[in-house]
């Protein structure tokens, strides 16, 4: 599991919930799919850019709005 924060919802518009990180989003049929199908998206963006050479950002925690 990442440390990234998830921001998770229902979108009438797709039917599904949606979990979304900066960069990445996944969707599901329950909020625990999209969870999971979120975390699979990040480890997979990770090792992406890993080979590639590039950045990870470091997990900021929560995010703050104004």
């Amino acid at each position: 599991m990442t440390k990234y924060e998830i921001i998770l919802y229902w979108s009438d518009e797709d039917g599904a919930f949606i979990a979304e990180v900066p960069g990445c989003a996944a969707d599901g049929e329950t909020r625990q799919e999209a969870l999971t199908n979120v975390e699979t998206v990040i480890q997979e963006w990770i090792e992406t850019a890993r080979e590639l050479g590039r950045s990870i950002p470091e997990p900021k925690g929560r995010l703050v709005f104004a």
